[in-house]
């Protein structure tokens, strides 16, 4: 791999005897990885249905790698039932040393596309409240597309900047990700594209957006609350020095050390100036030590006790605005879902929590129900993945080739009763269809067809 100059010097000082076989690994194939869907599926449920070799990641309890020779996981329609999410595992890293719980209120400030999100939100299992954020309006839509797919029933989805957050929720999360942007050093063997990318004052440049991004988390962050910071880069100045000015400015703030048997590398004080040696509490995982890229982490809790937030009193819409809904309910579901609905136009959304979100941008403000139309519901194609079979009346459950027939948006024959029905991979949801005189038309979303 053809490394710039000035980067090779850097990580010979830095590596010193290990840099040889740092550079020899960058020649190695990338590795790939894939992480099971808990909301759904268990991760030796998953092993069992996927047709090929998977070998578990030690620094990630749900996560395996799998050889990219062997097998596309996103030609495999269980991926199209959000059974996993394709993700490289070292970035599985992040999510899986905080120690999110059921309740928690978890904010993804940095989330597209939705890697940590969907594996904090497997963890929350659907109690509590995750709130995923990317300042980027063309990333969001890759990280609607991925909550969407996963099955996520308590989610808000915004593109807002962190500063924004800070000036609403204070105080508000008990558990942040901070996956944050970065040089990419540690991404070299999987995106050479970032080699071109690298020049010498490029740390520096995201030294201070990370400051940034830290200063406003703290606010948001709950007393006796817990943040991951993450980069996926070797730099020194953005993990090392980052963390330390941070600890130098909010005393309130500790490092918390973690397990680092699965791989990692712990923190170099001596890699910055005047370094503490609670730095070493950080770690790395190196690509020439783990199956695995390059990646830093650092778990910061700060001082105190959580206490419950105050919420806002949200009154539900209507009832006479959600009768077709419930008509739709009473129609094709076991049970009628309950919580705070709200109407923005003709979509209908299930809110989380009465949290109060004016003036922030959203994307999704809950979960996504579905549209109102005239004298009807249309239920969607988000909707249908947080349901289970056993919670509608109507199944259509396909088999070989009328899998993909459906997942490429194609109406078929069927002999399923007419009306709405969850179109179904075994006991895992696909989407919609609707049944008319024995032909079932398709209903799955066209932005997802591939």
């Amino acid at each position: 791999m053809n490394l710039p100059k000035e980067y090779v010097l850097k990580m010979k000082m830095l590596l010193k005897d290990e840099y040889e076989a740092y550079e020899k690994s960058l020649d190695m194939p990338r590795v790939c990885g894939l992480r099971a869907n808990t909301l759904k599926i268990s991760p030796e449920g998953l092993r069992e249905k996927l047709s090929v070799k998977l070998s578990p990641v030690s620094w990630c309890s749900t996560g395996f790698s799998y050889d990219e020779e062997l097998y596309r996981p996103s030609k495999d329609p269980l991926y199209s039932a959000g059974l996993f999410y394709i993700q490289e595992p070292s970035a599985m890293c992040a999510a899986e040393l905080l120690p999110i719980e059921p309740g928690d209120r978890v904010l993804d400030m940095c989330a597209a596309p939705g890697g940590k999100s969907t594996q904090a939100a497997a963890k929350l299992k659907g109690d509590g409240i995750i709130v995923s954020n990317d300042i980027s309006s063309s990333r969001c839509a890759a990280l609607v597309k991925n909550i969407e797919l996963f099955g996520v029933p308590n989610s808000i989805i915004s593109n807002e900047a962190p500063e924004r957050l800070a000036e609403k929720l204070p105080g508000f999360f008990t558990k942040i990700i901070i996956d944050a942007p970065c040089s990419g050093e540690g991404m070299f063997r999987k995106t050479p594209a970032a080699i071109k990318s690298w020049d010498v004052g490029r740390s520096e440049s995201f030294a201070s957006l990370q400051k940034e991004i830290l200063k406003n988390a703290a606010v948001l962050l709950s007393e006796g609350g817990i943040m991951s910071y993450s980069t996926c880069t070797f730099a020194p100045e953005e993990n090392e020095a980052i963390i330390q000015y941070f600890l130098d400015n909010n005393p309130d703030f500790s490092l918390l050390d973690f397990d680092k048997s699965s791989g990692f590398v712990c923190g170099r004080p001596d890699w910055t100036e005047n370094g503490s040696s609670e730095l070493e509490k950080c770690g790395r995982l190196f690509p020439h030590r783990v199956n695995g890229e390059g990646h830093f982490i650092a778990l910061l809790k700060k001082n105190g006790t959580i206490s419950d937030p105050i919420y806002k009193k949200i009154r539900s819409a209507d009832k006479k605005r959600l009768s077709d809904f419930y008509d739709f309910c009473d129609s094709y579901l076991e049970t009628t879902p309950e919580g705070i609905f709200e109407i923005h136009g003709t979509s209908l959304f299930r809110i989380p929590m009465g949290l109060d979100l004016g003036g922030i941008r959203l994307k999704r403000s809950g979960l996504y129900l579905g549209e109102l139309k005239k004298n009807r519901f249309e239920p969607s194609q988000a909707f249908a993945m947080t349901l289970k079979p056993s919670d509608v009346k109507n199944i259509t459950v396909l088999r070989g080739e009328s899998i993909q027939r459906y997942l490429r948006g194609e109406s078929f024959l069927t002999d399923g009763k007419d009306g709405w029905s969850l179109v179904c991979i075994e006991n895992y949801p696909l989407g919609w269809g609707k049944i008319q005189n024995g032909r079932l038309k398709n209903k799955y979303l066209k932005g997802w067809i591939q």
